[in-house]
């Protein structure tokens, strides 16, 4: 009988293929859309930090400006203050673009991470996907996360997750890490698909 992650990648590489193929318009429409409307290129890539503490590059619709980055860690001190303060969040962000907007609101920004599922970076289901220098900074500001991100690390981020299906998007850093981490240690193929299912209705409650 196949183990846990034998049954895992099985799952995740039929479903990311599913979803290509069930969504195939979406990927030469929304990047005509984004072109038009702001021109090359059309993806985001990201460092992102895996399984065992290993990065790679995310993928993602570009749904922000060109040099987002720029302007929030080299021009405007006072954005990433308050990007810092909300958790490495931004409710109203400025960078984003009107058709970005659209896409996050959707989750059709994220639908790229697909590759990242298929190359066996990431999973359908894990924990967020998250920044080094974010993992950094909130273990200094939340000390008592340290031995959940240390789980959260020894499994493959996924694009669905405890946290984003439970309603509570917008919790502090402290709780979403406590739900990984949870998540982590509880690892089921059950519990992977009956988050994969509960998934569409967290998207939909978003719009």
């Amino acid at each position: 009988m196949l183990g846990y992650d034998q049954q895992k990648r099985i799952l995740d590489v039929v479903v990311a293929i599913g979803l290509m193929v069930l969504f195939l318009p979406i990927w030469f429409i929304v990047p005509l859309l984004i072109y038009v409307e702001s021109g090359w290129p059309v993806l985001f890539r990201h460092r992102r930090v895996g399984k065992n503490g290993k990065e790679f590059y995310l993928f993602k619709f570009r749904s922000m400006v060109h040099d987002a980055d720029d302007i929030l860690h080299k021009r405007d001190k006072a954005l990433l203050e308050k990007f810092k303060q909300s958790d490495w969040k931004l409710e109203d962000d400025p960078r984003i673009t009107r058709l970005g907007k659209a896409l996050r609101s959707l989750t059709i920004d994220e639908f790229p991470q697909l590759f990242n599922v298929l190359h066996g970076e990431m999973s359908m289901v894990g924990p967020r996907a998250y920044v080094k220098k974010e993992l950094e900074e909130q273990a200094e500001k939340y000390p008592e996360t340290k031995e959940y991100i240390a789980k959260i690390l020894s499994v493959k981020p996924g694009i669905s997750g405890p946290w984003q299906t439970s309603g509570r998007n917008e919790v502090p850093f402290a709780q979403r890490a406590k739900m990984d981490a949870k998540y982590a240690d509880n690892r089921s193929i059950w519990n992977d698909i009956s988050i994969l299912v509960k998934t569409p209705r967290a998207m939909i409650s978003k719009w």
